[in-house]
Protein backbone atom coordinates (compact mmCIF):
# COMPACT_ATOMS: atom_id res chain seq x y z
CA UNK A 1 0.00 0.00 0.00
CA UNK A 2 1.30 3.67 -1.22
CA UNK A 3 1.25 6.16 1.48
CA UNK A 4 -0.43 9.14 -0.31
CA UNK A 5 0.56 12.02 2.40
CA UNK A 6 1.68 15.60 1.14
CA UNK A 7 4.52 18.05 1.24
CA UNK A 8 3.00 20.18 3.74
CA UNK A 9 1.89 17.20 6.16
CA UNK A 10 5.34 15.31 5.59
CA UNK A 11 7.55 18.66 6.97
CA UNK A 12 5.05 19.35 9.81
CA UNK A 13 5.20 16.37 11.23
CA UNK A 14 9.24 16.10 10.48
CA UNK A 15 9.81 19.64 12.34
CA UNK A 16 6.90 18.73 15.46
CA UNK A 17 8.87 15.77 16.01
CA UNK A 18 12.26 17.54 16.22
CA UNK A 19 10.57 20.61 18.43
CA UNK A 20 9.51 17.82 20.66
CA UNK A 21 12.76 16.32 21.04
CA UNK A 22 14.89 19.28 20.88
CA UNK A 23 12.39 21.00 23.94
CA UNK A 24 13.18 18.05 26.02
CA UNK A 25 17.23 18.20 25.41
CA UNK A 26 16.62 22.18 25.94
CA UNK A 27 14.70 21.24 29.69
CA UNK A 28 17.03 19.13 30.59
CA UNK A 29 19.92 21.32 30.05
CA UNK A 30 18.80 23.92 31.92
CA UNK A 31 18.18 21.09 34.61
CA UNK A 32 21.68 20.03 34.68
CA UNK A 33 23.63 22.84 33.26
CA UNK A 34 25.83 20.82 30.98
CA UNK A 35 26.71 22.16 27.19
CA UNK A 36 27.84 19.59 24.75
CA UNK A 37 30.16 21.28 21.99
CA UNK A 38 30.69 18.64 19.13
CA UNK A 39 34.25 20.47 17.11
CA UNK A 40 35.31 18.75 13.76
CA UNK A 41 38.77 19.85 12.66
CA UNK A 42 39.12 20.63 8.46
CA UNK A 43 42.53 21.47 8.26
CA UNK A 44 45.28 23.86 10.14
CA UNK A 45 46.53 26.96 8.74
CA UNK A 46 49.29 28.75 10.22
CA UNK A 47 48.81 27.91 13.70
CA UNK A 48 44.83 28.04 13.51
CA UNK A 49 42.86 25.13 13.15
CA UNK A 50 39.69 25.97 11.15
CA UNK A 51 36.95 23.48 12.71
CA UNK A 52 33.17 23.22 12.24
CA UNK A 53 31.61 23.33 15.81
CA UNK A 54 28.25 22.61 16.82
CA UNK A 55 26.94 23.76 20.79
CA UNK A 56 24.38 22.19 22.08
CA UNK A 57 23.23 23.62 25.52
CA UNK A 58 20.24 24.96 26.77
CA UNK A 59 19.84 28.33 23.97
CA UNK A 60 20.26 26.79 20.96
CA UNK A 61 18.26 23.61 21.68
CA UNK A 62 15.48 26.08 23.16
CA UNK A 63 15.25 28.43 20.25
CA UNK A 64 15.73 25.34 17.88
CA UNK A 65 12.71 23.99 19.30
CA UNK A 66 10.79 27.15 19.04
CA UNK A 67 11.91 27.05 15.16
CA UNK A 68 10.50 23.92 14.51
CA UNK A 69 7.61 24.49 15.65
CA UNK A 70 6.49 27.55 14.38
CA UNK A 71 8.37 26.12 11.00
CA UNK A 72 5.93 23.02 11.14
CA UNK A 73 2.72 25.23 11.39
CA UNK A 74 3.63 27.69 8.87
CA UNK A 75 4.44 24.86 6.12
CA UNK A 76 0.85 22.96 7.20
CA UNK A 77 -1.02 26.49 6.82
CA UNK A 78 1.17 27.03 3.49
CA UNK A 79 -0.54 23.34 2.55
CA UNK A 80 -3.69 25.58 2.15
CA UNK A 81 -2.55 29.05 1.50
CA UNK A 82 -0.20 28.34 -1.36
CA UNK A 83 -2.34 25.39 -3.12
CA UNK A 84 -3.51 27.01 -5.98
CA UNK A 85 0.62 27.29 -6.78
CA UNK A 86 2.13 26.26 -9.57
CA UNK A 87 5.64 26.03 -7.92
CA UNK A 88 4.48 24.95 -4.62
CA UNK A 89 7.07 22.02 -4.50
CA UNK A 90 9.68 24.75 -4.76
CA UNK A 91 8.24 27.26 -2.40
CA UNK A 92 8.40 24.16 0.32
CA UNK A 93 11.50 23.48 -0.43
CA UNK A 94 12.95 27.05 -0.16
CA UNK A 95 11.33 27.32 3.22
CA UNK A 96 13.15 23.81 4.27
CA UNK A 97 15.98 25.39 3.09
CA UNK A 98 15.59 28.17 5.18
CA UNK A 99 14.86 26.40 8.56
CA UNK A 100 18.25 24.32 7.33
CA UNK A 101 20.00 27.26 7.38
CA UNK A 102 19.11 28.75 10.27
CA UNK A 103 19.40 25.74 12.25
CA UNK A 104 23.57 25.84 11.03
CA UNK A 105 23.26 29.45 12.62
CA UNK A 106 21.78 28.52 16.03
CA UNK A 107 24.36 25.99 16.59
CA UNK A 108 27.55 27.31 15.47
CA UNK A 109 29.60 29.03 18.14
CA UNK A 110 32.35 29.67 15.61
CA UNK A 111 32.41 32.54 13.91
CA UNK A 112 33.81 30.56 10.67
CA UNK A 113 31.27 27.75 10.97
CA UNK A 114 28.25 30.02 11.72
CA UNK A 115 28.53 31.79 8.38
CA UNK A 116 27.27 29.07 6.43
CA UNK A 117 23.86 29.59 8.35
CA UNK A 118 24.17 33.30 8.08
CA UNK A 119 24.62 33.52 4.25
CA UNK A 120 22.42 30.84 3.94
CA UNK A 121 19.64 32.94 5.72
CA UNK A 122 20.64 35.72 3.40
CA UNK A 123 20.64 34.23 -0.02
CA UNK A 124 17.41 32.17 0.69
CA UNK A 125 15.64 35.05 2.08
CA UNK A 126 16.02 36.66 -1.42
CA UNK A 127 14.92 33.80 -3.36
CA UNK A 128 11.59 34.08 -0.84
CA UNK A 129 11.41 37.60 -1.20
CA UNK A 130 11.06 37.34 -4.97
CA UNK A 131 8.99 34.58 -4.96
CA UNK A 132 6.29 36.54 -6.90
CA UNK A 133 8.09 37.60 -9.99
CA UNK A 134 7.09 40.99 -10.49
CA UNK A 135 8.92 44.54 -10.22
CA UNK A 136 7.90 45.11 -6.67
CA UNK A 137 9.11 41.81 -5.57
CA UNK A 138 12.55 42.34 -7.35
CA UNK A 139 13.43 45.97 -5.97
CA UNK A 140 12.51 44.51 -1.97
CA UNK A 141 14.58 41.50 -2.68
CA UNK A 142 17.68 43.53 -4.06
CA UNK A 143 16.90 46.10 -0.97
CA UNK A 144 16.93 43.08 1.46
CA UNK A 145 20.12 41.30 -0.07
CA UNK A 146 21.72 44.32 -0.89
CA UNK A 147 21.23 45.16 3.10
CA UNK A 148 22.10 42.06 4.71
CA UNK A 149 25.20 41.88 2.63
CA UNK A 150 26.88 44.66 4.76
CA UNK A 151 26.33 42.82 7.51
CA UNK A 152 27.98 39.84 5.71
CA UNK A 153 31.00 41.56 4.72
CA UNK A 154 31.18 42.84 8.30
CA UNK A 155 31.39 39.69 9.50
CA UNK A 156 34.27 38.06 7.41
CA UNK A 157 35.90 41.40 8.68
CA UNK A 158 35.30 40.24 11.89
CA UNK A 159 37.14 36.72 10.63
CA UNK A 160 39.98 38.50 9.94
CA UNK A 161 40.63 40.03 13.15
CA UNK A 162 39.44 37.07 15.22
CA UNK A 163 42.24 35.24 13.30
CA UNK A 164 44.94 36.88 15.93
CA UNK A 165 43.27 34.99 18.75
CA UNK A 166 44.40 31.38 17.05
CA UNK A 167 40.37 30.30 16.89
CA UNK A 168 37.05 31.92 16.01
CA UNK A 169 35.07 29.90 19.11
CA UNK A 170 33.36 32.90 20.59
CA UNK A 171 32.18 30.85 23.50
CA UNK A 172 35.84 30.31 24.49
CA UNK A 173 37.37 33.86 23.33
CA UNK A 174 34.30 36.69 23.96
CA UNK A 175 35.35 36.77 27.83
CA UNK A 176 38.89 37.94 27.05
CA UNK A 177 37.71 40.77 25.01
CA UNK A 178 38.61 44.39 26.51
CA UNK A 179 38.53 47.38 24.82
CA UNK A 180 41.12 46.85 22.45
CA UNK A 181 38.96 44.52 20.66
CA UNK A 182 36.81 47.60 19.99
CA UNK A 183 37.00 47.36 15.97
CA UNK A 184 35.85 43.73 16.63
CA UNK A 185 32.89 44.84 18.65
CA UNK A 186 31.70 47.24 16.30
CA UNK A 187 31.99 44.81 13.12
CA UNK A 188 29.26 42.60 15.54
CA UNK A 189 27.17 45.06 16.07
CA UNK A 190 26.81 46.06 12.32
CA UNK A 191 26.25 42.81 11.06
CA UNK A 192 23.63 42.25 13.85
CA UNK A 193 21.97 45.49 13.15
CA UNK A 194 21.78 44.73 9.20
CA UNK A 195 20.07 41.28 10.52
CA UNK A 196 17.81 42.83 12.91
CA UNK A 197 16.82 46.33 10.85
CA UNK A 198 17.82 48.42 13.05
CA UNK A 199 18.18 52.22 12.36
CA UNK A 200 19.51 52.78 9.29
CA UNK A 201 19.16 49.81 7.82
CA UNK A 202 15.37 49.24 8.66
CA UNK A 203 14.24 49.87 5.58
CA UNK A 204 14.52 46.23 4.17
CA UNK A 205 11.95 44.45 6.38
CA UNK A 206 8.64 46.20 5.65
CA UNK A 207 10.00 46.40 2.09
CA UNK A 208 10.47 42.26 1.98
CA UNK A 209 6.63 41.73 2.49
CA UNK A 210 6.11 41.52 -0.92
CA UNK A 211 7.11 37.28 -0.21
CA UNK A 212 4.29 35.35 0.45
CA UNK A 213 2.44 35.64 4.12
CA UNK A 214 3.61 31.92 5.40
CA UNK A 215 7.28 33.59 4.44
CA UNK A 216 6.33 36.42 6.95
CA UNK A 217 5.17 34.68 9.89
CA UNK A 218 8.04 32.20 9.97
CA UNK A 219 10.90 34.80 8.51
CA UNK A 220 10.00 38.15 9.85
CA UNK A 221 9.04 36.53 13.59
CA UNK A 222 11.23 33.67 14.50
CA UNK A 223 13.90 33.31 12.23
CA UNK A 224 15.59 36.16 10.07
CA UNK A 225 15.09 38.93 11.80
CA UNK A 226 15.76 37.41 15.35
CA UNK A 227 19.58 36.01 13.97
CA UNK A 228 21.29 39.59 15.07
CA UNK A 229 19.68 39.81 18.04
CA UNK A 230 21.18 35.78 18.57
CA UNK A 231 24.22 36.66 17.67
CA UNK A 232 24.62 39.21 20.04
CA UNK A 233 22.99 37.49 22.91
CA UNK A 234 25.97 34.83 22.07
CA UNK A 235 28.37 37.87 22.49
CA UNK A 236 27.13 39.24 25.33
CA UNK A 237 29.94 39.01 27.69
CA UNK A 238 32.12 40.91 25.45
CA UNK A 239 29.72 43.60 25.58
CA UNK A 240 30.04 44.31 29.47
CA UNK A 241 31.20 47.31 30.13
CA UNK A 242 31.68 47.88 26.51
CA UNK A 243 30.75 51.57 24.53
CA UNK A 244 29.36 49.81 22.29
CA UNK A 245 25.99 49.10 24.88
CA UNK A 246 25.76 52.97 24.87
CA UNK A 247 25.39 52.93 21.09
CA UNK A 248 23.20 49.97 20.92
CA UNK A 249 21.03 51.22 23.44
CA UNK A 250 20.62 54.51 21.29
CA UNK A 251 20.26 53.02 18.16
CA UNK A 252 17.84 50.28 19.47
CA UNK A 253 15.67 52.56 21.17
CA UNK A 254 15.37 55.23 18.27
CA UNK A 255 14.62 52.06 16.33
CA UNK A 256 11.36 50.98 18.60
CA UNK A 257 9.99 54.32 18.72
CA UNK A 258 10.27 55.05 14.93
CA UNK A 259 8.47 51.73 13.93
CA UNK A 260 5.75 52.34 16.70
CA UNK A 261 5.37 55.82 15.08
CA UNK A 262 5.79 54.55 11.41
CA UNK A 263 3.08 51.40 12.33
CA UNK A 264 0.23 54.57 13.38
CA UNK A 265 0.56 56.14 9.81
CA UNK A 266 0.48 52.69 7.90
CA UNK A 267 -2.72 51.11 6.11
CA UNK A 268 -0.93 48.12 4.58
CA UNK A 269 -2.33 45.47 7.12
CA UNK A 270 1.43 43.51 6.53
CA UNK A 271 3.35 46.21 6.96
CA UNK A 272 2.04 47.12 10.16
CA UNK A 273 2.61 43.98 11.68
CA UNK A 274 6.53 44.05 10.27
CA UNK A 275 6.81 47.47 11.73
CA UNK A 276 5.95 46.22 15.08
CA UNK A 277 8.14 43.12 14.93
CA UNK A 278 10.55 45.63 14.18
CA UNK A 279 9.61 47.60 17.44
CA UNK A 280 10.19 43.89 19.36
CA UNK A 281 13.53 43.87 17.87
CA UNK A 282 14.36 47.06 18.88
CA UNK A 283 13.02 46.55 22.37
CA UNK A 284 15.31 42.97 22.76
CA UNK A 285 18.46 44.82 21.42
CA UNK A 286 17.63 47.62 23.92
CA UNK A 287 17.63 45.50 26.72
CA UNK A 288 20.40 43.62 25.85
CA UNK A 289 22.64 46.65 25.17
CA UNK A 290 21.70 46.90 29.79
CA UNK A 291 23.29 43.91 29.80
CA UNK A 292 20.15 41.04 30.27
CA UNK A 293 21.04 39.23 27.99
CA UNK A 294 18.56 36.66 29.13
CA UNK A 295 15.46 38.90 29.13
CA UNK A 296 16.24 39.61 25.51
CA UNK A 297 16.52 35.85 24.47
CA UNK A 298 12.68 35.32 26.97
CA UNK A 299 11.23 38.04 24.66
CA UNK A 300 12.78 36.90 21.48
CA UNK A 301 11.12 33.25 22.27
CA UNK A 302 8.00 34.59 23.62
CA UNK A 303 7.55 37.09 20.80
CA UNK A 304 8.04 34.31 18.42
CA UNK A 305 5.29 32.47 18.92
CA UNK A 306 2.81 35.82 19.28
CA UNK A 307 3.80 37.24 16.09
CA UNK A 308 3.90 33.97 13.69
CA UNK A 309 0.04 34.00 14.39
CA UNK A 310 -0.29 37.79 13.95
CA UNK A 311 0.82 36.73 10.09
CA UNK A 312 -0.73 33.76 9.56
CA UNK A 313 -4.19 35.42 10.88
CA UNK A 314 -3.29 38.48 8.40
CA UNK A 315 -3.17 35.85 5.80
CA UNK A 316 -6.48 34.59 6.17
CA UNK A 317 -7.88 37.85 5.95
CA UNK A 318 -6.13 38.59 2.92
CA UNK A 319 -6.81 35.64 1.55
CA UNK A 320 -10.79 36.07 2.19
CA UNK A 321 -11.07 39.64 1.56
CA UNK A 322 -9.62 39.42 -2.40
CA UNK A 323 -5.92 39.37 -2.18
CA UNK A 324 -6.43 43.50 -0.18
CA UNK A 325 -3.75 44.18 2.31
CA UNK A 326 -5.41 48.00 2.70
CA UNK A 327 -6.85 47.84 6.16
CA UNK A 328 -9.62 50.73 4.84
CA UNK A 329 -11.53 48.20 2.87
CA UNK A 330 -11.92 45.59 5.59
CA UNK A 331 -13.70 45.84 8.93
CA UNK A 332 -16.54 44.14 10.94
CA UNK A 333 -14.45 40.88 10.34
CA UNK A 334 -15.52 39.94 13.67
CA UNK A 335 -19.47 38.88 12.36
CA UNK A 336 -18.00 36.57 9.80
CA UNK A 337 -14.74 35.11 10.77
CA UNK A 338 -15.09 34.56 14.67
CA UNK A 339 -11.88 32.31 15.20
CA UNK A 340 -9.89 33.79 12.65
CA UNK A 341 -10.80 37.30 14.19
CA UNK A 342 -10.09 35.51 18.18
CA UNK A 343 -6.80 34.18 17.48
CA UNK A 344 -5.85 37.80 16.14
CA UNK A 345 -6.87 39.42 19.23
CA UNK A 346 -5.09 37.00 21.23
CA UNK A 347 -1.93 37.60 19.15
CA UNK A 348 -2.48 41.46 19.66
CA UNK A 349 -3.02 41.40 23.71
CA UNK A 350 -0.10 39.20 23.77
CA UNK A 351 1.82 41.80 21.84
CA UNK A 352 0.62 45.06 24.06
CA UNK A 353 1.43 42.70 27.10
CA UNK A 354 -1.80 42.13 28.07
CA UNK A 355 -1.80 40.36 31.60
CA UNK A 356 -0.81 36.96 31.85
CA UNK A 357 -0.53 36.67 27.64
CA UNK A 358 2.69 35.18 26.23
CA UNK A 359 3.78 38.92 26.20
CA UNK A 360 3.22 40.64 29.52
CA UNK A 361 6.20 38.16 30.87
CA UNK A 362 8.64 39.31 29.22
CA UNK A 363 7.59 42.63 28.12
CA UNK A 364 6.65 44.09 31.71
CA UNK A 365 9.93 42.35 33.35
CA UNK A 366 11.90 44.20 30.27
CA UNK A 367 10.44 46.99 30.86
CA UNK A 368 10.85 46.98 34.91
CA UNK A 369 14.71 45.96 34.74
CA UNK A 370 15.09 49.24 32.33
CA UNK A 371 13.25 51.66 34.81
CA UNK A 372 15.46 49.97 37.06
CA UNK A 373 18.85 50.61 35.71
CA UNK A 374 21.26 53.43 35.10
CA UNK A 375 19.66 55.01 32.30
CA UNK A 376 19.16 58.62 31.22
CA UNK A 377 15.94 59.90 31.14
CA UNK A 378 15.58 60.33 27.57
CA UNK A 379 15.64 56.81 26.86
CA UNK A 380 13.24 56.16 29.98
CA UNK A 381 10.89 58.56 27.80
CA UNK A 382 11.36 56.17 24.68
CA UNK A 383 10.73 53.27 26.49
CA UNK A 384 7.62 54.45 27.98
CA UNK A 385 6.54 56.26 24.40
CA UNK A 386 7.03 53.23 22.13
CA UNK A 387 5.04 50.93 24.71
CA UNK A 388 2.39 53.68 24.49
CA UNK A 389 2.65 53.68 20.62
CA UNK A 390 2.40 49.58 20.36
CA UNK A 391 -0.77 49.43 22.11
CA UNK A 392 -2.08 52.73 20.01
CA UNK A 393 -1.19 51.41 16.53
CA UNK A 394 -2.49 47.65 17.72
CA UNK A 395 -5.98 49.35 18.74
CA UNK A 396 -6.13 51.44 15.51
CA UNK A 397 -5.42 47.75 13.49
CA UNK A 398 -8.55 46.29 15.70
CA UNK A 399 -10.77 49.34 14.96
CA UNK A 400 -10.60 49.17 11.24
CA UNK A 401 -10.09 45.07 10.30
CA UNK A 402 -12.26 43.40 13.06
CA UNK A 403 -14.19 45.70 14.69
CA UNK A 404 -15.67 49.11 12.77
CA UNK A 405 -18.01 49.68 9.89
CA UNK A 406 -18.24 47.38 7.32
CA UNK A 407 -16.15 48.22 3.93
CA UNK A 408 -15.60 45.35 2.24
CA UNK A 409 -16.65 44.98 -1.64
CA UNK A 410 -20.28 43.36 -2.19
CA UNK A 411 -18.68 39.89 -3.82
CA UNK A 412 -16.64 39.25 -0.23
CA UNK A 413 -17.12 36.11 0.74
CA UNK A 414 -15.61 35.56 4.22
CA UNK A 415 -15.69 32.34 6.48
CA UNK A 416 -13.38 30.22 8.84
CA UNK A 417 -13.84 27.13 7.08
CA UNK A 418 -10.27 26.45 6.05
CA UNK A 419 -9.44 23.61 8.56
CA UNK A 420 -6.00 23.41 7.87
CA UNK A 421 -5.29 26.78 8.32
CA UNK A 422 -7.02 27.49 11.53
CA UNK A 423 -5.64 24.06 12.92
CA UNK A 424 -2.35 25.22 12.29
CA UNK A 425 -3.13 28.33 14.12
CA UNK A 426 -4.20 26.26 16.89
CA UNK A 427 -0.85 25.49 18.08
CA UNK A 428 0.49 29.25 18.04
CA UNK A 429 -2.72 30.12 19.63
CA UNK A 430 -2.00 27.80 22.48
CA UNK A 431 1.76 29.34 22.53
CA UNK A 432 0.56 32.75 22.75
CA UNK A 433 -1.74 32.21 26.00
CA UNK A 434 0.80 29.57 27.89
CA UNK A 435 3.90 29.95 26.19
CA UNK A 436 5.51 32.99 28.65
CA UNK A 437 4.12 31.56 31.91
CA UNK A 438 6.12 28.56 30.55
CA UNK A 439 8.94 29.74 29.77
CA UNK A 440 8.90 31.99 32.68
CA UNK A 441 8.73 29.63 35.10
CA UNK A 442 11.42 26.74 32.99
CA UNK A 443 13.82 30.25 32.70
CA UNK A 444 13.53 32.18 36.18
CA UNK A 445 13.18 29.68 38.78
CA UNK A 446 14.36 32.17 40.67
CA UNK A 447 12.57 35.53 40.19
CA UNK A 448 14.16 38.75 39.72
CA UNK A 449 14.24 41.47 42.23
CA UNK A 450 12.01 44.17 41.16
CA UNK A 451 12.02 47.81 43.54
CA UNK A 452 10.31 50.54 41.92
CA UNK A 453 7.96 52.86 43.48
CA UNK A 454 4.49 52.86 43.06
CA UNK A 455 4.51 55.27 40.26
CA UNK A 456 7.10 53.67 37.86
CA UNK A 457 5.25 50.33 38.85
CA UNK A 458 2.17 51.50 37.31
CA UNK A 459 3.76 53.81 34.73
CA UNK A 460 3.62 51.26 32.21
CA UNK A 461 -0.68 49.59 32.57
CA UNK A 462 -1.15 53.74 32.59
CA UNK A 463 0.62 54.42 29.64
CA UNK A 464 -0.68 51.15 27.97
CA UNK A 465 -4.42 52.31 28.70
CA UNK A 466 -4.12 55.89 27.46
CA UNK A 467 -2.86 54.09 24.17
CA UNK A 468 -5.54 51.74 23.77
CA UNK A 469 -7.82 54.35 24.31
CA UNK A 470 -6.13 57.21 22.02
CA UNK A 471 -5.27 54.42 18.88
CA UNK A 472 -9.46 53.22 19.40
CA UNK A 473 -11.03 56.47 20.01
CA UNK A 474 -9.32 58.97 17.52
CA UNK A 475 -10.84 57.09 14.86
CA UNK A 476 -14.37 57.78 15.15
CA UNK A 477 -13.64 61.59 14.58
CA UNK A 478 -15.88 62.46 11.73
CA UNK A 479 -14.44 63.05 8.73
CA UNK A 480 -16.21 67.07 8.84
CA UNK A 481 -13.19 68.10 11.44
CA UNK A 482 -10.53 69.93 9.99
CA UNK A 483 -7.91 67.53 9.10
CA UNK A 484 -4.88 69.06 11.29
CA UNK A 485 -2.00 66.45 9.12
CA UNK A 486 -2.87 68.57 6.15
CA UNK A 487 -1.92 71.50 7.81
CA UNK A 488 1.48 69.41 8.99
CA UNK A 489 1.92 67.52 5.88
CA UNK A 490 5.73 67.24 5.87
CA UNK A 491 5.86 66.30 9.51
CA UNK A 492 3.12 63.34 9.02
CA UNK A 493 4.88 62.09 5.84
CA UNK A 494 8.41 62.03 7.76
CA UNK A 495 6.50 60.55 10.54
CA UNK A 496 4.80 57.49 8.61
CA UNK A 497 7.31 57.01 6.41
CA UNK A 498 10.09 55.68 9.39
CA UNK A 499 11.92 59.15 8.85
CA UNK A 500 12.13 58.79 5.10
CA UNK A 501 14.60 55.64 5.97
CA UNK A 502 14.03 53.62 2.43
CA UNK A 503 14.37 56.48 0.28
CA UNK A 504 18.00 57.10 2.05
CA UNK A 505 18.21 53.50 1.12
CA UNK A 506 17.12 53.58 -2.06
CA UNK A 507 16.79 56.60 -4.11
CA UNK A 508 19.40 59.27 -2.35
CA UNK A 509 21.82 56.16 -2.71
CA UNK A 510 22.25 55.47 -6.08
CA UNK A 511 20.58 58.93 -7.13
CA UNK A 512 24.59 60.92 -7.53
CA UNK A 513 25.91 57.61 -8.90
CA UNK A 514 22.99 56.95 -11.74
CA UNK A 515 23.00 60.14 -12.56
CA UNK A 516 27.17 60.69 -12.98
CA UNK A 517 26.55 57.05 -14.91
CA UNK A 518 24.34 58.62 -17.47
CA UNK A 519 26.36 61.93 -17.84
CA UNK A 520 29.78 59.66 -18.17
CA UNK A 521 27.27 57.72 -21.09
CA UNK A 522 26.33 60.76 -22.98
CA UNK A 523 29.52 62.71 -22.72
CA UNK A 524 32.27 59.91 -23.21
CA UNK A 525 30.51 56.71 -24.54
CA UNK A 526 28.25 58.11 -26.91
CA UNK A 527 30.24 61.46 -27.34
CA UNK A 528 33.98 62.06 -27.55
CA UNK A 529 34.34 58.14 -27.47
CA UNK A 530 32.50 57.45 -30.08
CA UNK A 531 33.71 60.30 -32.29
CA UNK A 532 36.99 59.19 -31.61
CA UNK A 533 36.47 55.76 -30.90
CA UNK A 534 33.99 53.34 -33.27
CA UNK A 535 32.79 55.92 -35.66
CA UNK A 536 35.68 58.08 -36.10
CA UNK A 537 37.86 55.57 -36.34
CA UNK A 538 35.14 53.83 -38.96
CA UNK A 539 34.91 57.37 -41.26
CA UNK A 540 39.00 57.67 -41.04
CA UNK A 541 39.62 54.06 -42.46
CA UNK A 542 36.59 54.67 -45.11
CA UNK A 543 38.27 57.54 -46.40
CA UNK A 544 41.82 55.97 -46.36
CA UNK A 545 40.54 53.11 -47.98
CA UNK A 546 38.44 55.13 -50.73
CA UNK A 547 41.95 57.14 -51.84
CA UNK A 548 43.74 53.67 -51.62
CA UNK A 549 40.86 52.37 -53.81
CA UNK A 550 40.80 54.44 -56.44
CA UNK A 551 45.02 54.43 -56.65
CA UNK A 552 44.56 51.26 -57.78
CA UNK A 553 41.48 51.91 -60.55
CA UNK A 554 44.29 52.35 -63.41
CA UNK A 555 42.89 56.02 -64.45
CA UNK A 556 44.46 58.01 -66.77
CA UNK A 557 43.76 60.94 -64.63
CA UNK A 558 45.30 59.62 -61.84
CA UNK A 559 48.67 58.54 -63.10
CA UNK A 560 48.81 61.93 -64.97
CA UNK A 561 48.16 63.80 -61.47
CA UNK A 562 50.77 61.66 -59.44
CA UNK A 563 53.30 62.42 -62.17
CA UNK A 564 52.60 66.27 -61.71
CA UNK A 565 52.69 65.77 -58.27
CA UNK A 566 56.21 63.97 -58.12
CA UNK A 567 57.50 66.65 -60.57
CA UNK A 568 56.85 69.51 -58.48
CA UNK A 569 58.27 67.36 -54.98
CA UNK A 570 61.65 66.98 -57.12
CA UNK A 571 61.83 70.44 -58.25
CA UNK A 572 61.91 71.64 -54.23
CA UNK A 573 63.72 69.10 -53.49
CA UNK A 574 66.50 69.80 -56.15
CA UNK A 575 66.10 73.90 -55.10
Amino acid sequence: MIWKISMHEISMLSLFSGSMITGGLALLKIKSGVMDVIEWELFSLMGSSIVFTLVLDWISLLFMSFVFVISGSVLSYSGSYMAGDKTYNRFMYLVLAFVLSMSFMVLSPNLISILLGWDGLGLVSYALVIYYQNEKSANAGMLTILSNRVGDVAILLGIGLMSSLGGWNFLFYSYYMDESWMLLKIFLMISAMTKSAQIPFSAWLPAAMAAPTPVSALVHSSTLVTAGVYLMIRFSAALEGSAIQSMLLVISCLTMFMAGLGANFEYDLKKIIALSTLSQLGVMLSILSLGFSDLAFFHLLSHALFKALLFMCAGVIIHSVSGYQDIRFMGNLVKFMPLTVSYMTIANLALCGFPFMAGFYSKDMILEVAFMSWINFIALLVYVMATGLTVMYTFRLIFFSLTGECNLSSMSNLSDEDFLMTNSMSILGLGAILGGSALSWSLFPECYMICLSMVMKMMVLMVSIFGGLMGYILNFMSVNYLLKSINNYNSVVMMGSMWFMPLLSTLKLSEKSLYMGSQMEKVADKGWFEFYGGQGLYYLFSQVFFVLNSLQLNSIKVFMKMSVVVIIIFMFLSI
